[in-house]
């Protein structure tokens, strides 16, 4: 049972424009450096024979990836994809407190401290506990071959250390610009990178 993953962070937001976290809790819109992101990846990739569309509830992703769902491509929406909840910090402005903040508790994590958040968030164990469901579901679609998912980088950071087998500690080693592409393989037993942190469609 091979398949083929495309999976893609969402494009620019205001917020992103400005270093200020979104999150779960925090459902903008893309800007326009966002949507022409969008078009860039659209006309790259869209002769690619995708079988399926699977994106958060956030509509920043539905927005990326809209010219693939005109096509009349199936689409589903998985809330397992959701960004990591940030908590109190989501929609924050971006000070010099709050990265202070943004890199105690990634020190935490990258020291293995899974279960480290922020009041009213979630932690990378967390995420990872729906993400494993969204995997579980993804593989199971027998006939989904090629499958573009569009989700958002922290999570998508997790994700990848989960299909990769690398411990959660290494999420770092994911670069993640906006619409930035991850495609990996698999098959049948385990992932494979064949595309890394591949932005060609923007230059």
């Amino acid at each position: 049972m091979s398949k083929e993953l495309y999976i893609i962070r969402h494009a620019e937001t205001e917020l992103n424009r400005l270093g200020i976290v979104q999150g779960r809790g925090v459902d903008s819109d893309l800007n326009d450096t966002g949507r022409a992101q969008a078009a860039a990846f659209f006309e790259r990739y869209k002769t690619v024979a995708f079988d399926k569309i699977y994106t958060s509830e956030l509509k920043r992703t539905h927005q990326t990836v809209q010219q693939f769902i005109d096509l009349g491509l199936p689409w589903e929406q998985e809330s397992g994809l959701d960004e990591l909840a940030w908590g109190l910090w989501e929609g924050q402005p971006n000070t010099e407190e709050s990265r202070a903040a943004f890199r105690e508790v990634v020190e935490k994590w990258q020291g293995g401290n899974y279960d480290a958040k922020f009041e009213g968030g979630e932690s990378p164990n967390d995420v990872s506990l729906r993400l494993q469901e969204t995997i579980s579901l993804i593989k199971s679609k027998t006939d989904e071959k090629r499958i573009l998912v569009c989700m958002h980088g922290r999570a998508m950071r997790l994700l990848l250390c989960l299909l990769l087998n690398k411990p959660l500690s290494e999420m770092g080693d994911f670069p993640h610009q906006n619409t930035t592409l991850y495609r990996l393989g698999f098959d049948g037993n385990g992932f494979t990178v064949i595309d890394f942190n591949n932005t060609d469609h923007l230059k």
